[in-house]
């Protein structure tokens, strides 16, 4: 049996509870903004450094709640880390995705995430992707995040 990857990312919720989610340039989905670690990389630290390549959000990473490790997909798992931040503090226009990936298509650099919306728990479904989409269903309620927080 081969190991499971294992992806870092941040639940990032503002004042209202909606949740920050990317989208996934040229997929049907939202995202979380997650990655995995570089060789020798903590997690807090690789949560962190893939929020300001994929999103340009530096935090300080002592505001990160961790939230332990959850069953992603068949293959992957997905260690989160929450935090709340205020309206001024994450403004959607000035989110940009640093993180660049060849195009499956034609090879051109494009970046991984190109867009941000703040969603609110009842409408994650319609963003995200379906296995992020299960992950708040059934294992990490957003509302329940939003109050302990």
């Amino acid at each position: 049996m081969s190991a499971r990857t294992v992806s870092y990312g941040v639940v990032i919720l503002n004042t209202r509870g909606d949740v920050l989610l990317c989208y996934a340039t040229e997929t049907t989905h939202w995202d979380v903004p997650k990655g995995q670690a570089d060789a020798g990389e903590t997690p807090r630290a690789a949560v962190l450094r893939e929020l300001m390549e994929e999103t340009g959000i530096v935090l300080d990473d002592a505001r990160l709640t961790d939230l332990g490790r959850f069953v992603y997909r068949r293959d992957k798992d997905l260690h989160l880390f929450a935090v709340r931040v205020s309206d001024d503090e994450v403004k959607l226009e000035n989110c940009v995705c640093e993180s660049y990936f060849p195009r499956y298509s034609d090879g051109t650099m494009i970046p991984e995430m190109d867009a941000y919306r703040w969603v609110s728990p009842l409408d994650v479904d319609r963003y995200a992707s379906r296995s992020l989409a299960r992950l708040f269903q059934t294992t990490l309620s957003l509302a329940e995040l939003h109050e302990t927080l």
